[in-house]
C-alpha cells in the first residue's frame, strides 16, 4: 500500500504535456518572497509520490490504501473525524441519536451538488446503503450496515435509520463515501466504469488516470466548505523507494512519506532542511505477518508461538524503524483506547522456540533444518514491491527463523498482483503487510469468522467462536469503560493464538515541500485541513 536529471525533466514534461499546457514556471523576484508568504492564495500543485496505483474509485470497494486515499478527496460520507478525533457533520447538518443509539435521523446539508451538477439528497444516502448491502456486491464493508433493519428517507434531506440492535459504531459508519444513484442506480458496481470515472461530492474532482503512471485530480471550486486552494493534485505512481526519494531530491514530487532511514539521515541535510518540511507522528497502524490458516505448517499454535519467540521485535524497531515506532502485540493501533497495554510480548527467546517446535512434531535434522515426517519446514513471506521497510523487516525474520532451521524466501510483488492473485485469492503462506485502522477500535470486518469471502478482510480464515461473540458485543456496547474490557480482552486473546506475528506499530513520516503553508499537526494527523493548505502567490511554482 525504486538518473537523476532524466527522471526530473521526463517527469516536467509530464506535467507540461499532460496538465499544465496552460502553466509556466516562473522564477521569483527576491524582493517580493517576504510579502505574502502567510496569506493563503489559490492556485499551483502539489505533486504526492504513492507507491500504488488505485484499483477501484467505487468507495465501497476500495479496500486498499491507494485507493482510499483518492477516494477520500472526491467522495464525502455522512460525518467525520475532526482534527481532535471528535465525529463532525460532512455531509450531514446534524443528527439525532434516539431510544438509546437504536435510531439515528441525519439531517443532510442542503444545496449540495455532485460533480456534474446534480444535488445530492437522501435518495444517494438510500442507493449507498442498499449498495452496502447487496449480496452481490463484493464491498468489505458491508458488516457495518447488516447491523441496520431498516434506512426510511422521510423527505429529501432527513434518513432515518433504525438499527436491529444497539450499534456503537453506527455513527462512525456513516464516514463511508456516499454514492451518486442518478448515475449508479442501474449499474453492476462490480464491473461499472464509474471506478476509473467517479463522480462525487467531495473537494477534488479525478481529471486524467494513466494505469500505473498518475492520477490528477482538479480543484472543486463549488465545494461546499469551500474551494481548496491547491488547484491540483497530481499523484505520480512510483512503486520503487529509491526512485521515489531520487524524485524527492530533484524536486519532481512535493509530498511522500519517508522511511525512517529516510527520516533520520538522508533527509538531514541543508538542502532538505531549506526545501521541506518533515512531520512525525504516531499513527493508527502496525506491522504483522500474517499466517494462512489453512496451511498445515501454520494450523499448529505451538508453530506460530514458536515463531514468535524466535523474532526480536525490538531488533526489527531498531533496524528498519530506527527507534521510530513502538513493540505492537495486538490487533490495534498502540494509541488507540482500545489497546491493551498489560498485554506483554514474548520475549525473545530461541531455546523455548525450539522447545514448542519439538512439541509440534518438528525437530532439527544433520542439516540442522526443522524436518517432520520426511518435509522441511519452509515457507514464503510474500510482500508488496515499493516498500523498503518491510523488505527489510521480512529479511530481519528470514535470518530469525534460519536459526532455529527455517528455511524462508521472500517474494517481493508489485501493489496490484499483490491483492488480486495472491490476497484476494488467498494464495499465501505468509504476508508481511500493515493495517491502518480506523478510529473507532471495531475490528469486526478484519477478524470475525463471517468475513472470509473473496474481497473481505479476514483473509487468513481466523475463527474463534468467544472471538466473534466479543467482537459483536463490542459493537453493541455504548459504554467506553464497558467496550474497553470487551476489545482489551479481544486484543488478550488474538495474542495468545498469534494468528499474525505482531511486529511494531510505526510512527508516521511525512515529508513535504516547504513551498506549502497551513500545515498543522493534530491528533488525527496532518491531512485533516488538506483543503486549508496553501501555496503564496509568491512562491507559486505553476500559474496560469
Amino acid at each position: 500500500m525504486k538518473k537523476r536529471i532524466p527522471l526530473c525533466a521526463v517527469f516536467f514534461f509530464l506535467v507540461l504535456s499532460f496538465i499544465l499546457s496552460a502553466c509556466s514556471s516562473k522564477e521569483k523576484n527576491n524582493s517580493t518572497l517576504n510579502l505574502d508568504l502567510k496569506i493563503p492564495a489559490y492556485g499551483d500543485i502539489i505533486v504526492e509520490a504513492t507507491i500504488a496505483d488505485a484499483r477501484t474509485l467505487v468507495p465501497i470497494l476500495a479496500s486498499d490504501g491507494a485507493s482510499s486515499q483518492i477516494c477520500g478527496l472526491i467522495f464525502n460520507g455522512l460525518v467525520k473525524y475532526d482534527k481532535d478525533l471528535f465525529l463532525v457533520g460532512d455531509l450531514a447538518e446534524s443528527w439525532e441519536v434516539l431510544e438509546s443509539g437504536l435510531v439515528i435521523i441525519f439531517h443532510l446539508k442542503k444545496g449540495i451538488k455532485w460533480h456534474d451538477g446534480v444535488l445530492f439528497t437522501a435518495a444517494d444516502v438510500e442507493f449507498t446503503y442498499q449498495s452496502l448491502i447487496d449480496p452481490k456486491i463484493r464491498t468489505p464493508y458491508s458488516g457495518d450496515f447488516e447491523k441496520v433493519k431498516i434506512l426510511e428517507v422521510l423527505d429529501d434531506y432527513t434518513v432515518k435509520i433504525t438499527y436491529k440492535e444497539a450499534f456503537s459504531p453506527g455513527l462512525s459508519s456513516w464516514g463511508m463515501g456516499i454514492m451518486p444513484r442518478h448515475i449508479l442506480e442501474n449499474e453492476d458496481l462490480n464491473v461499472t466504469e464509474f471506478s476509473r470515472k467517479p463522480v462525487g461530492t467531495g473537494p477534488y474532482k479525478l481529471t486524467a488516470w494513466k494505469t500505473q503512471e498518475s492520477i490528477v485530480l482538479d480543484s472543486n471550486k463549488e465545494y461546499f466548505e469551500g474551494r481548496p486552494y491547491i488547484d491540483k493534485c497530481f499523484f505520480r505512481i512510483i512503486p520503487d523507494g529509491v526512485t521515489m526519494f531520487l524524485e524527492l531530491q530533484n524536486k519532481g514530487i512535493d509530498y511522500m512519506g519517508l522511511s525512517a532511514l529516510q527520516y533520520a539521515r538522508q533527509t538531514d541535510t541543508a538542502f532538505f532542511k531549506k526545501e521541506y518540511n518533515k512531520f512525525r507522528y504516531q499513527g493508527f497502524s502496525f506491522t504483522y505477518l500474517a499466517y494462512n490458516l489453512k496451511d498445515p505448517k501454520f494450523s499448529d499454535l505451538r508453530v506460530r508461538q514458536a515463531i514468535n519467540y524466535a523474532v526480536d521485535r525490538q531488533e526489527l524497531i531498531n533496524g528498519v524503524l530506527l527507534g521510530m515506532g513502538t513493540e505492537c502485540t495486538g490487533p490495534f493501533a498502540y494509541r488507540s483506547w482500545a489497546y491493551n497495554r498489560d498485554v506483554k510480548a514474548a520475549g525473545f527467546d530461541p531455546i523455548r522456540s525450539l522447545e514448542l517446535l519439538k512439541q509440534a512434531g518438528w525437530v532439527l535434522n544433520k542439516a540442522g533444518v526443522l524436518e517432520k515426517d520426511n518435509q522441511i519446514f519452509e515457507f514464503t513471506i510474500i510482500t508488496n514491491q515499493g516498500n523498503d521497510e518491510r523488505k527489510r523487516a521480512a529479511e530481519i525474520i528470514q535470518k530469525r527463523l534460519s536459526k532455529i532451521g527455517m528455511q524462508v524466501k521472500i517474494k517481493i510483488v508489485e501493489w496490484s498482483a499483490f491483492i488480486n492473485e495472491f490476497v484476494n485469492q488467498r494464495k499465501f503462506e505468509t504476508l508481511l503487510l500493515g493495517w491502518s485502522l480506523s478510529l473507532d477500535p471495531d475490528i469486526y470486518d478484519i477478524w470475525h469468522s463471517s468475513k472470509i469471502k473473496p474481497g473481505e478482510f479476514n483473509f487468513i480464515s481466523y475463527k474463534n467462536q468467544e472471538i466473534d461473540q466479543l467482537l459483536e458485543q463490542g459493537r453493541s456496547e455504548f459504554d467506553q469503560d464497558k467496550r474497553k474490557n470487551i476489545y482489551n480482552r479481544i486484543h488478550q486473546i488474538i495474542y495468545n493464538e498469534q494468528p499474525y506475528l505482531f511486529l511494531y506499530n510505526p510512527d508516521t513520516l511525512p515529508i513535504i515541500n516547504s513551498r506549502f503553508e497551513g500545515i498543522k499537526i493534530a491528533p488525527v494527523g496532518i491531512s485533516y485541513n488538506f483543503i486549508k493548505w496553501y501555496v503564496p502567490k509568491s512562491k507559486q511554482q505553476y500559474q496560469p
